[in-house]
């Protein structure tokens, strides 16, 4: 399997999303040259993000600018994905780690007949086939997976991988044809987003390093200290369900089964137990650090490093230190 490999884009404020970035840098290590990374964007301004592909090394982008692409439903667009694809000769999709592209994952594998994997944290090639490793039983255990067949399409695991170092080249950027949508797929369409709310820091989904609270913080007023130590660090604020179940703050920040899943390289855990819906929304990130008084607790279990004792002296000491070293 060395032919194209296709990269979907997603566009974040106008700009390639971030998972979109580390499937480039996963499509640079399997692919050699340039000539074998070939884009793809969907929308009616999709030819202006199209050019930021050639930053990143991707020689060949097809964009499909038909407007019903921009409120359509997923069916559709992987419709005009497998029609890329065909049109590119890739023999790869590979996708950001996103709603979107877990969604394409079970259409592709039908309308493009692929073989595919969801939540990837290693690619690498097996003679004629893909390997892929994931974490699977809630990340209790790791799958090792040979994608064989002639196509293959991968969703990433969010900040499995590094983003990409630039190596621009000038892009040759191609119109896709219209593909014929049944106007049943057609019927349901998205007529507007409102934001969740969030902390002040970065986007829960996107961070490097998150702090999440837990039942130990006790009370509402009480959650501010992992706030604080959250904007200390420039963190993203995470909660378990017992926060957000007793209305300490919104349900966007619950972190878990029912919630959020997050990668970041440190996860920062205050007053969490550890409760398995818990962990199977952080257990991939890179570090886990865990802020206790109950020394038995699950957390401890699967945390890299853990502080038995009082988080209402711990973590006062902790955000005071990092403001220190960062001169805050």
């Amino acid at each position: 399997m060395t032919g194209p490999i296709l990269i979907v884009g997603e566009v974040q404020n106008g700009h390639l999303s971030g998972p979109t970035l580390e499937a480039i840098s996963v499509a640079r290590s399997l692919g050699g040259s340039p000539s074998s990374l070939v884009g793809f964007v969907a929308g009616h301004d999709s030819r202006s993000t199209a050019l930021e592909f050639g930053r990143f090394g991707v020689s060949h982008v097809w964009v499909a600018r038909d407007p019903t692409l921009d409120s359509a439903p997923i069916a559709a667009l992987a419709l005009y994905i497998a029609a890329a694809a065909t049109k590119a000769g890739a023999e790869t999709i590979l996708v950001g780690g996103t709603t979107l592209g877990r969604d394409l994952m079970g259409r592709l594998a039908i309308r493009w007949n692929a073989a595919v994997a969801t939540g990837v944290t290693e690619v690498r090639r097996d003679g004629a086939a893909l390997q892929v490793r994931r974490p699977i039983f809630g990340g209790r255990a790791t799958e090792t997976r040979r994608l064989d067949g002639a196509h293959v399409a991968l969703a990433l695991r969010p900040h499995a991988f590094p983003a990409p170092l630039d190596a621009p080249v000038d892009p040759v950027i191609e119109d896709l044809p219209s593909v014929p949508l049944p106007a049943a797929w057609l019927a349901p369409r998205r007529t507007g987003t409102e934001t969740s709310a969030e902390g002040a820091g970065p986007s829960l989904g996107d961070a490097s390093i998150v702090v999440s609270g837990g039942r130990g913080v006790r009370t509402a007023e009480n959650f501010q200290l992992v706030e604080e130590l959250a904007a200390a660090l420039g963190a993203a604020v995470g909660a378990s369900r017992a926060v957000t179940d007793a209305g300490w703050r919104p349900s966007s920040y619950q972190v878990g089964q029912t919630g959020r899943s997050v990668s970041p390289q440190l996860y920062l855990a205050v007053g969490i137990s550890g409760a398995i819906q818990h962990l199977v929304g952080m257990l991939s990130s890179r570090v886990i650090v865990a802020i206790n008084s109950d020394a038995s607790a699950p957390i401890f279990r699967v945390a890299d490093y853990g502080i038995v004792g009082d988080l209402f002296q711990i973590v006062p000491a902790l955000t005071a230190e990092v403001r220190r070293v960062r001169a805050l």
